[in-house]
């Protein structure tokens, strides 16, 4: 019986070898499909994390190097993957609080509240790139700021910047005059560390929002937002901060429409401020940064904004690559010219620790008015912003002789108030015919003769240029200002 049973298992097991080593006959698509899974996974438990260890740590040795040039390294919050961030930020306590207050307020399942703040997290964490933001963003920065300015810079290497604590976090406050201020201050703070924007809606468009979040900007919502939203917001700027992450931050919350500086929007401030222990972790320093332009490419779309009252600018791309390719064509013709002078400079530093301890009892709002008229006190004085003040001083319309007595006034006017300037030329009114030729050249001015009119209808343009430098002048005399300097010869780069 058991001899019996034996040999039946045996032949049964022969059977089956024999089986196995049958041909079998399969479709093409079905061959492809179990290669392409096998393919799928090798790599994703061999292949991937190999390549993966390799790129980090060439990233890594990558960044080590960047840090010894840089005066505040790159902290390694900004470099952790962006899913660890999201995580690290969804499971916060304060944000797991903010979504049980979420689902009851709004009456929806806790999970349901839990998706909608992994939603927002994963909207406003950025995902940056050493090699984006180093290797092919500060270049084409570069070169675009010097393609299309002469950039001068002030103030940047004045002992008030040099004596900030290294272990402090950075928070560059900065007027807002145009969109190439994100170009132009990404170049020059390059060598100081790498700037995390906080950036509007406007740039969650393709292809500008993968480029944007890979040099470190998160977006902000300005409208359409909600209690969740703001809480998560909030905690990762407080996150980033604690950090010792360098933000770069437009407290006016968008472009000047008139162009003065505004009033700051409080809000990022106010999350700051809110996260910071004055008695314990590192000091927040706050740095004011000035901006002005010869020549503002959006101008008269900003003029026409804020004449109508509204914060939507209608960009038509057609007209925007019109405009480029015109450039490109002068360029290559060798008949371009420079939009006149871009100017950058840096005004007194402001440690948070310093002021809460001198003021305990001061508000955000405090906080920001004395962050704007830092920031008023820098903004620097260019030839043709300066001219346009002159001229509407004198009533749109004068002799030349009359304008430069004017130009005389103004230009001691300022020098009491501390202003920077930068008025070049071989004589003191050198800066005056360059002033006067950029202004006619665009049409905003006529001059015949020895007489000076503003053009009609350019009324609104001509003010929108005297803007800054005329509420320079309303300042008070001897305003503070630890980096008092006129801007004859300033760093050229």
């Amino acid at each position: 019986m058991l001899q019996a049973a034996s040999g039946i298992y045996q032949s049964v097991l022969s059977c089956k070898i024999a089986d196995m080593f049958q041909t079998v006959t399969l479709p093409l698509w079905a061959l492809i499909l179990i290669l392409g899974f096998a393919a799928v996974t090798f790599a994703s438990h061999f292949l991937f994390p190999s390549v993966r260890w390799f790129f980090r740590r060439r990233m890594e040795r990558a960044i080590a190097k960047l840090n010894n040039r840089l005066q505040r390294p790159i902290e390694p919050f900004k470099i952790m993957r962006r899913q660890d961030q999201v995580t690290r930020l969804i499971y916060d306590p304060q944000v797991m609080e903010a979504v049980r207050d979420y689902a009851r307020d709004e009456g929806v399942p806790p999970n349901v509240a839990f998706e909608k703040a992994r939603s927002y997290a994963r909207e406003i964490v950025p995902g940056f790139s050493t090699a984006t933001y180093f290797g092919f963003a500060i270049k084409l920065a570069q070169r675009l700021s010097q393609g299309l300015y002469h950039v001068r810079i002030g103030g940047a290497d004045t002992p008030g910047l040099k004596q900030i604590d290294s272990r402090a976090a950075v928070v560059f406050v900065m007027n807002h005059r145009s969109n190439m201020d994100y170009v132009l201050i990404t170049w020059l703070a390059s060598k100081h560390s790498a700037l995390s924007y906080a950036v509007g809606e406007w740039a969650r468009v393709w292809p500008l929002k993968a480029l944007i979040r890979a040099m470190g900007a998160y977006f902000i919502r300005r409208r359409y937002s909600n209690p969740l939203y703001r809480a998560i917001l909030a905690r990762y700027v407080q996150m980033s901060v604690q950090q010792g992450t360098t933000q770069a931050i437009f407290p006016e919350g968008g472009l000047s429409l008139t162009g003065t500086v505004g009033t700051a929007k409080k809000g990022l401030l106010h999350y700051i401020v809110r996260g910071f222990n004055l008695h314990e972790g590192q000091d927040v320093v706050f740095v004011p940064v000035a901006l002005n332009y010869d020549r503002i490419l959006e101008d008269r779309v900003l003029i026409s904004a804020g004449q109508q009252g509204i914060r939507r600018f209608p960009v038509r791309m057609k007209v925007v690559l019109g405009f480029t390719l015109r450039i490109l064509l002068q360029k290559l013709r060798g008949k371009f010219t420079p939009f006149g002078y871009a100017a950058v400079c840096y005004g007194a530093p402001l440690s948070l620790r310093d002021f809460m301890t001198h003021d305990p009892d001061a508000s955000t709002e405090t906080l920001a008015e004395n962050l704007m008229q830092r920031i008023r006190s820098a903004v620097p004085v260019l030839p043709v912003t300066f001219v346009a003040a002159a001229i509407v001083r004198c009533g749109g319309a004068c002799a030349r002789a009359q304008l430069e007595a004017e130009c005389d006034r103004l230009r001691a006017d300022l020098h009491a108030r501390k202003a920077w300037m930068h008025l070049p030329g071989d004589s003191d009114k050198d800066f005056i015919s360059a002033g006067l030729g950029a202004l006619e050249l665009r049409g905003i001015i006529a001059m015949r003769d020895d007489q000076i009119t503003t053009s009609a209808g350019q009324d609104s343009v001509l003010g929108f240029y005297a803007a800054p430098t005329l509420q320079r002048c309303d300042a008070p005399i001897g305003i503070a200002t630890d980096q008092h300097q006129i801007l004859q010869n300033p760093d050229t780069h």
